[in-house]
């Protein structure tokens, strides 16, 4: 839990500790609100596309993405953002969300570089959408963002599962090979949820069997609020967006950190590596009716 010295729970301080950053976690904590200022209102208004994560009704953890126009998101008040989309019944989140939910969210500018987590409670809103009230808003740094442009698909069909399974297939291990991007979701000790993005050049996340994920842990803001998450409870959920179909894997798991000097050592650039063990996935066509233009990879992802 958090308390009034520090927006962090135990989970977060004792990555922090192991990673020799609690300073500089304290300086960026500063930047954790339980309010949506103006400037983030408008960012949110402006946005094309969520990241949601959440547990489903058998406790798994999952990432799944929501679209719109611009104006799909929107602060209703300092403590409210209205979602105007829900899962589709193809979703392993479509029932967890329809009904009362903790969530963690990650409104993302690939075209700008700009990202924003809020996270807190998620009640349906009777309209097909989302209402979400705010215990954490937090804006991002712009690093290991790819930059995109979104196009729209008119003629979008309705969300539908391709595969699903308990372990990736030789197809999905492929499009894990060539993923530049993905997003996690990570439970708190409070049942809170956390939403984060992950970049890297294809081949940094990586199909080691197909029950078994690993990519490196780049510097990031210092808060760890993933990977201190994952320090109490290992339960992840991860969404690798096909950025050229609008389609989406989505897999579910228990992920570990590996804090040792080894991890450190085998990828280059990284801090530490995290490995995923898969216990579920599903392969969704026509996820989103957004698909985005090729990418300009960031500059700051380690060659």
């Amino acid at each position: 839990m958090t308390t009034t010295s520090t927006p962090y729970h135990a989970g977060e301080r004792a990555a922090q500790a192991r990673a020799g950053r609690t300073e500089r976690a304290d300086h960026a904590g500063r930047s954790i609100r339980d309010t949506v200022p103006a400037v983030a209102a408008r960012f949110l208004a402006e946005r094309r596309m969520l990241v949601v994560g959440a547990a489903d009704p058998d406790g798994r953890v999952w990432a799944t993405q929501l679209a719109g126009p611009a104006g799909f998101l929107r602060a209703a008040d300092e403590r409210t953002l209205a979602v105007a989309a829900r899962p589709a019944g193809a979703d392993p989140l479509a029932g967890a969300l329809s009904r009362p939910a903790r969530v963690g969210t990650i409104a993302l500018d690939p075209a700008g570089r700009r990202r924003m987590r809020l996270n807190g409670g998620a009640v349906p809103d009777g309209r097909g959408g989302l209402l979400i009230t705010a215990d954490q808003v937090v804006a991002n740094c712009p690093k290991y963002i790819q930059r995109r442009t979104p196009l729209d698909r008119p003629a979008a069909s309705p969300p539908r599962t391709v595969a699903a399974g308990p372990r990736l297939t030789t197809a999905q291990r492929l499009t894990v090979a060539t993923a530049d991007t993905f997003f996690i979701a990570s439970t708190g000790p409070d049942g809170s949820v956390d939403a984060s993005h992950r970049g890297g050049l294809p081949g940094f996340l990586e199909a080691v069997a197909p029950d078994r994920l690993r990519w490196p842990e780049y510097p990031g803001n210092s808060m760890f609020l993933t990977l201190g998450n994952l320090e109490l409870d290992p339960r992840a959920g991860l969404l690798l967006p096909d950025w050229e179909t609008g389609g989406a894997l989505l897999v579910t798991g228990e992920a570990r950190t590996d804090w040792s000097e080894r991890a450190r050592q085998a990828a280059p650039g990284a801090e530490r590596t995290v490995e995923l063990v898969v216990t579920g996935v599903v392969e969704l066509a026509d996820a989103t009716p957004l698909t985005w233009t090729g990418p300009e990879y960031s500059p700051v992802i380690p060659r």
